[in-house]
C-alpha cells in the first residue's frame, strides 16, 4: 500500500475519535509520562486493566508490543509503532494488534499544549482506515476507554 492510497495518512472525520483532556501537570512532565518505557507501562491502559509488556522501544521506529490483561482475565494482545516522536508535542503511532500489517491498526497523534496556568492539554486523536472501523470502535467502548487511560495518566501525574 502507497503512502497515498493508506487511509491512515489521509484525514476523514467520519474515521476519527478525538479525546481530549486537561491534565494538572507541566507540559514536560505530561510528554515524559507519553515517552518514558518507565513511565508509560504504569497507567497506559484502560481502568481496570493489567499491562503486561513483552517489548517496549519508544523512538520513530520504535516499537511497544504489549497485553492488555482484562479484569475477567481476557488477554488482548497490542502493537503500537512509533512513526514520529517531536518532544514536547508529538507523538505518532500505528496502534493495532501485534501482528505484522494489521490492517485494523489505526494512526494515533498524540498532541501536548501548554496553557499558562502549568497544565498541559492532551489531544488524542485516532484516525481508523475506515468509518465502520471507527463506527464499531465506537460501538466497543473506545470514546469511554480512552477517558478512563487518559484518568490513569492524571492519576499518574498527580
Amino acid at each position: 500500500m502507497t503512502q497515498e492510497s493508506d487511509p491512515r495518512t489521509t484525514w476523514a472525520l467520519d474515521r476519527e475519535i478525538v479525546l481530549t483532556r486537561v491534565i494538572d501537570a507541566p507540559l514536560e512532565r505530561v510528554f515524559r509520562a507519553w515517552s518514558d518505557p518507565e513511565q508509560i507501562v504504569q497507567w497506559f491502559s484502560p481502568e481496570g486493566f493489567e499491562n503486561e509488556t513483552l517489548e517496549i522501544d519508544i523512538r520513530p521506529g520504535g516499537r511497544w508490543r504489549f497485553i492488555y490483561v482484562s479484569p475477567d482475565g481476557v488477554r488482548y494482545e497490542n502493537r503500537m509503532v512509533f512513526l514520529r516522536i517531536d518532544a514536547p508535542r508529538l507523538i505518532e503511532i500505528d496502534h493495532g494488534s501485534d501482528i505484522d500489517d494489521d490492517p485494523q491498526r489505526f494512526r494515533v497523534t498524540v498532541t501536548f499544549d501548554a496553557q499558562s496556568n502549568g497544565k498541559t492539554v492532551v489531544t488524542l486523536r485516532q484516525l481508523h482506515p475506515t468509518a465502520a472501523q471507527r463506527a464499531a470502535g465506537i460501538g466497543f467502548g473506545a470514546v469511554e476507554i480512552g477517558f478512563t487511560t487518559l484518568d490513569k495518566l492524571a492519576r499518574h501525574l498527580a
